[in-house]
């Protein structure tokens, strides 16, 4: 394993942080990414990192500082509304140890901590083939061998189909996003509070959240068919948010004031991996993150576990002379993911459902509890 040609595909956190610990122990892994540069694309709202998972593994690859110096330990509230605009729960502690981070930022530093030339820009990956030894990666007009491919690319991998017949399905929600600016927006900005705003009706709601640099990131979410999901997709932002009038008309007026206001930033279907999703071990081959367990948004454990993921596969690679390292490692992935996708699963069912903002508010209190 000392010599082996490393191909991660995907320059998500997962990726990029597998990068970064297999360059500190003297390997020279590639990172091959579908993006033209790394502001091709918007990377998502506010993570906050776990201290045994994500914080574990910034202080693993000698990023604790730099993960310090960009969080934001203000911005780790909870509010909770009905759908009269009744605010049922408040909760807002700077020491707790799950402080935010902006996933752009997440990634910047990540990035910034590789080796020049580690990541690989514009190469979509058209075919994985076996080879005598290891691995043939093709793409537009190129091709290369690796001994090692790992799939760190996301709900909709090319890596995982080589491994899993799994498919994600739609977990019958969808979000469509809004983005927002504390100046600009002041109101969004007090029903916010310190951190996330949270309002449920039935099977509907209204998600604010303070990301950095004074942006608010804003989802309305609702329980609609997967066929009219993919339609919302083509619509423009006027006829969307029509939409969502009609959607949340009896809603209290400062909650539609989050349809009313925001900008119009696209369409996000949820989409999840089976709970317990599992594969057999194929040597040479292997995933982590959303490629092995996708999983809804709503146990806030997605990027947490695939900085683990990292940790572990990395441990794997370095350590064992074979690939049982590595078989452990995805024993251990499922089980430990198998636990974050039932909660996620069923945070979705709790959020949207015909009883309303009740089992949410009895789950905020149990935490507080806990």
């Amino acid at each position: 394993m000392a010599t082996q040609r490393i191909a991660i595909i995907g320059g998500g956190p997962g990726g990029l942080m597998l990068a970064r610990l297999l360059q500190r122990h003297g390997k020279y892994p590639v990172v091959l990414e579908r993006d033209q540069h790394a502001e091709e694309r918007p990377q998502g709202g506010s993570l906050d990192l776990h201290g045994a998972t994500g914080q574990y593994a910034m202080e693993r690859a000698g990023l604790r500082e730099a993960f310090l110096t960009a969080a934001r330990p203000e911005d780790q509230g909870d509010r909770l509304y009905n759908a009269g605009g009744v605010l049922l729960f408040d909760r807002h502690d700077p020491t707790d140890d799950r402080p935010e981070i902006d996933r752009s930022a997440l990634r910047q530093i990540l990035l910034n901590s590789l080796m020049p030339g580690t990541v690989r820009w514009g190469q979509r990956i058209t075919r994985i083939a076996p080879e005598k030894s290891g691995f043939a990666v093709y793409g537009e007009g190129w091709s290369e061998q690796f001994d090692v491919v790992v799939g760190a690319d996301g709900a909709w991998s090319c890596v995982r189909p080589l491994l899993s017949e799994a498919v994600p399905f739609y977990e019958g929600v969808t979000l469509v996003e809004l983005g927002f600016d504390v100046n600009r927006h002041p109101r969004i900005s007090k029903l916010t509070g310190h951190g996330k705003m949270l309002a449920v009706g039935d099977n509907r709601a209204l998600i604010t959240q303070k990301n950095g640099y004074g942006h608010i990131r804003g989802y309305a979410g609702v329980r609609v068919a997967e066929n009219l999901a993919t339609e919302w997709g083509n619509w423009s932002g006027e006829k969307m948010r029509q939409t969502l009038r009609d959607v949340f008309a009896r809603w209290a007026p400062d909650l539609q004031d989050v349809i009313e206001t925001g900008e119009f930033m696209g369409v996000r279907p949820l989409y999840a991996l089976p709970v317990g999703h599992a594969w057999k071990s194929r040597e040479g081959l292997t995933l982590l993150g959303d490629a092995a367990h996708l999983m809804s948004p709503f146990s806030g454990e997605g990027v947490n576990l695939a900085l683990a993921d990292a940790v572990e596969l990395a441990e794997a690679l370095i350590s064992a002379d074979d690939w049982s390292g590595v078989r452990r490692y995805e024993r251990t992935l499922c089980e430990r993911a198998a636990v974050a996708a039932e909660g996620a699963a069923q945070g979705v069912k709790s959020v949207f459902s015909s009883m309303g903002v009740a089992p949410v508010l009895e789950h905020y209190r149990a935490r507080v509890h806990a």
